[in-house]
Formats: C-alpha cells, sequence, structure tokens
C-alpha cells in the first residue's frame, strides 16, 4: 500500500500566461504536475480518480496477499463472528419451515359424531370454510381417517385384524387468528355445534413454540449486533497498527498538501478487503456447517415420515453476508483513520 503525495496536493501555482489574438491578458491555474486546471474536463477528473481508486484497491489486496498467514488470522477472526448469527439464523429459519405445517396458525382437529354422515360432515366443513374465523376447512371420513393412520403409523397388520373402524369422521380447521384468547372462544364455540363430539388442540404447546422462535429471533439480533461491534473493534485495532507503521510517511503528506481523503482512502480499502475477506470464510464455515449436519438431520426427519432438506444461505442472504462484512470492514477503518487524523 503506497501513497504518493504528488498525486493530492492542494497547493497550486498561478502563472500569467501569453496574451490570445484579442491582446487581453488571462491566467492559468496549474496543478503540481503541470496540468492546466481549465484544460481537464469533468471526464477526465472522474478518470483519473477512478483510476487512483484502483490502483489503492489492488495495491492493499496485493499487501494482504503477501503476508497471507497474519491477514489469515484476522479473516479468519472475521469469518467467526459473522458465521455465528448467520448459523443460527438458519438454524431458526429451517425449524420454522419444520413447523410451516400450522403455517404459522393453530390446527383444530374436530371430531364428529358417530351418528353424523359423509355429506352432514362435508357440509359442516364446507359452512365453516365461509366463515371469518376459518382460512380452510378440511373434511376427512372415518375410512379416509383410517388409511392416512395405516399409511403413517405402520400398524396396517394390526388395523387389518379389527372388525370395526375405531376412527371417527375429523374435519381438520386452520383458523384466522393467532391471538390465544381469540382461539379459546372459537374451541369453545365449536365444542357447541350440532354433530361435535370433542375438538382437540395442544394450544399451550403451540404458543411455546411460537415464543421460542421469537426469543431465538432477538436472540439472534442481539448476538449479531455485539459479535458487528467487536469485528469493528477488531478491524479498527488492526488498522491502527497499521496507521502507526506509516505515521511518518502520513505526516510527509499532509506536510506536502496531502488532504485526509487521500490519506484515509488506503486504509478504507484495506478495512474494505477485510470485511470481505471475513465474509467469504464466514459463508465457507456456514456451508460447511450445514453440510455436516445435513445427514443427521434428514435421518431424524425421516422418522417423522417427512421430507426436509436443510435450507442453506440464498442468493439475498449471501449478499447481505457479504455487505455486512464489507459495512463493518470500512466502519473499523474509518473510526480508526478519523482518531488518527483528529489528532
Amino acid at each position: 500500500m503506497t501513497m504518493k503525495p504528488g498525486d493530492s496536493r492542494q497547493g497550486a501555482s498561478h502563472k500569467p500566461a501569453g496574451r490570445h489574438a484579442g491582446g487581453r491578458g488571462s491566467t492559468k491555474v496549474t496543478t503540481s504536475q503541470g496540468a492546466s486546471v481549465a484544460g481537464v474536463g469533468m471526464a477526465d477528473q472522474f478518470s483519473a480518480w477512478f483510476a487512483h481508486h484502483r490502483k489503492v484497491a489492488v495495491e492493499t489486496i496485493s499487501g494482504l496477499l503477501k503476508v497471507w498467514p497474519a491477514s489469515l488470522m484476522t479473516w479468519l477472526m472475521i469469518g467467526i463472528a459473522l458465521a455465528l448469527p448467520a448459523i443460527l439464523y438458519l438454524i431458526l429459519n429451517n425449524v420454522s419451515h419444520i413447523s410451516g405445517d400450522w403455517d404459522g396458525t393453530a390446527r383444530f382437529s374436530v371430531y364428529l359424531q358417530e351418528t353424523v354422515s359423509e355429506a352432514e360432515g362435508q357440509q359442516l366443513a364446507s359452512r365453516w370454510e365461509n366463515e371469518p374465523f376459518a382460512v380452510r376447512a378440511r373434511f376427512i371420513s372415518s375410512a379416509q381417517a383410517l388409511e392416512e393412520f395405516r399409511a403413517l403409523s405402520g400398524f396396517g397388520d394390526v388395523l387389518a385384524t379389527l372388525d370395526t373402524n375405531p376412527l371417527p369422521a375429523v374435519i381438520e380447521l386452520e383458523p384466522a387468528s393467532r391471538q390465544g384468547a381469540e382461539l379459546r372462544l372459537l374451541i369453545a364455540r365449536l365444542e357447541t355445534e350440532p354433530g361435535v363430539a370433542s375438538v382437540s388442540y395442544d394450544l399451550d404447546w403451540l404458543q411455546r413454540l411460537f415464543l421460542i422462535l421469537e426469543v431465538g429471533e432477538r436472540l439472534v439480533t442481539a448476538l449479531a449486533c455485539f459479535l458487528g461491534l467487536g469485528v469493528v473493534l477488531a478491524i479498527g485495532n488492526t488498522i491502527r497498527l497499521a496507521i502507526e507503521n506509516r505515521r511518518a510517511e502520513i505526516e510527509i503528506i499532509k506536510l506536502v498538501g496531502g488532504t485526509d481523503s487521500f490519506v484515509r482512502r488506503p486504509f478504507l480499502y484495506l478495512g474494505f478487503w477485510y470485511g470481505v475477506g471475513g465474509a467469504l470464510l464466514a459463508w465457507m464455515l456456514v456451508n460447511a456447517s450445514l453440510w455436516f449436519l445435513s445427514g443427521p438431520v434428514e435421518l431424524l426427519v425421516d422418522t417423522y415420515q417427512k421430507e426436509f432438506s436443510l435450507g442453506g444461505l440464498g442468493f439475498n442472504e449471501t449478499l447481505i453476508l457479504f455487505l455486512t462484512g464489507a459495512m463493518l470492514g470500512i466502519g473499523g477503518a474509518a473510526v480508526a483513520v478519523g482518531r488518527h487524523l483528529s489528532r
């Protein structure tokens, strides 16, 4: 990482130019490199600005790769700090998908009396589905319930020995509300309906699941904030050491007219590359963890007769991970350079 003071001098010498054909004198402003500002257009200025940014970006990443063992240690520390909240986020996301059978709400099993015919059960389910308290109502006859139980339980041989079907007809009802008080009122109303024998539900367990997920989301947010602050401090300390190693060079640049932005730019790119490199390692750690856990998790889910595979980081999540790493790196570098320049 090299900073050339000649690229950023603020001083300019004003030299009188020769007279034009009209005989009127003019003043031409000449930069330290001998280029006339009046003769430099916006496109040329932007091209020079972009070229300097590209030069600094290449020099900083090349400098990090030259001392790759030390750089790798910093990248690994940042990667672990970014990977932990990302892994916890994926765990919560996958748990939400596993519990997605409820679509975020409870499902009631409304058992009907034996005297209710299949046509009456279908009519009752259709009437409930048109009510505002229900999102969906599905009628399952006693024969369908027996077939589903035989397929899921694996007790087909035992059920074949039974003379009669012990399972009643049932209506699976998905309520529109998630509020506990409203769900209890709905359950009380359903139990008073003609032809209803009982309503099966586990509302307390469902509410505990929602609360656990909410606590987990807040825990991930808090952990991400704390680890993000740690990344900023770690990168800031690393940049501070880099500034101390170049203190004499910075003082010379300031003496010859170097601007604060010129001094700050290489260290901001240094922080950027630290953040992006840490995000890349975090992405690799997250995917390695998912690969390590995918086999046992899929075997566990298979025991519940469900098809499920662990979901990883999608494009949006990956983009957020890299943007977060870059912003934390630039933020830590900006804090360190700002403190040095304010002295």
